[in-house]
């Protein structure tokens, strides 16, 4: 009676009862919450992934993660999420990261030249080629004093400064070794002649034992005898051109 006297009721507005409104409701909340942690979890994990150095595996970033999200369905939704992008999530035996997509892989590719140290037997070997062209292995040895490895000769023609210059006129018919164009390139030469003298390297500061150096009269034969002289009487001009 009450009821009727004051037009209430327990129906909505919409005709529906009070418990299937706030049923509704519940529900709906429970709809966001899912979503919402659903939303959470991927992004989690998304950051995971994008933090590590390292692949992760499942296990891996489950014991990063609450113990109620699902690993693998949050993985799928990733990477169905980051196809066709730029960066694409790869399962890679097992573990999980995120790599260049690979039909864009050339745009970051780039040549690296590595620079290697010669040895000081390559830079004592190169030194004598340069002064004393052409010139033999034997040659080479009589000047440093110890044998020449052919892994020497292998260095200097894989820098590409030294070439094949002939063979000596003498039994065996060794092979004599000169510099080339990438030598006088690399070292800002214009021609073999411009190598610094005896004179220029001992201001330098370049030579510390004058006397196993023998000076002669012009700046030419100083570049000529600049290391050692070679002893081998059988050289001579006709041998070297």
């Amino acid at each position: 009676m009450n009821k009727a006297l004051d037009g209430t009721s327990s129906e909505g507005n919409d005709g529906k009862n009070v418990s299937e409104v706030s049923g509704e409701d519940t529900a709906k909340d429970n709809g966001e919450n899912f979503r919402s942690k659903k939303i959470d979890c991927l992004r989690l994990v998304e950051a995971l992934l994008f933090a590590s150095a390292e692949p992760l595996t499942e296990r891996q970033i489950a014991a990063r993660i609450p113990s109620d999200f699902d690993v693998k369905s949050t993985l799928r939704a990733l990477e169905v999420q980051y196809l066709e992008r730029g960066v694409e999530l790869f399962n890679m035996g097992g573990a999980w990261a995120f790599r260049t997509a690979p039909d864009l892989a050339d745009f970051f590719s780039r040549d690296i030249q590595i620079t290697r140290k010669l040895s000081n037997a390559a830079v004592e070997t190169l030194s004598i080629i340069a002064y004393h062209q052409p010139v033999t292995r034997t040659e080479i040895e009589e000047i440093r004093g110890v044998s020449v490895s052919k892994g020497t000769i292998d260095v200097l023609l894989a820098h590409g400064w030294i070439k094949p210059r002939g063979r000596k006129k003498t039994p065996g018919r060794p092979l004599m070794w000169a510099t080339n164009d990438n030598f006088l390139d690399h070292f800002g030469l214009k021609k073999i002649t411009d190598l610094p003298g005896l004179s220029e390297l001992k201001s330098m500061g370049l030579l510390d034992a004058p006397p196993l150096f023998e000076k002669e009269g012009t700046e030419a034969k100083e570049k000529e005898n600049l290391l050692l002289p070679i002893t081998d009487s059988s050289l001579d001009k006709n041998s070297r051109e």
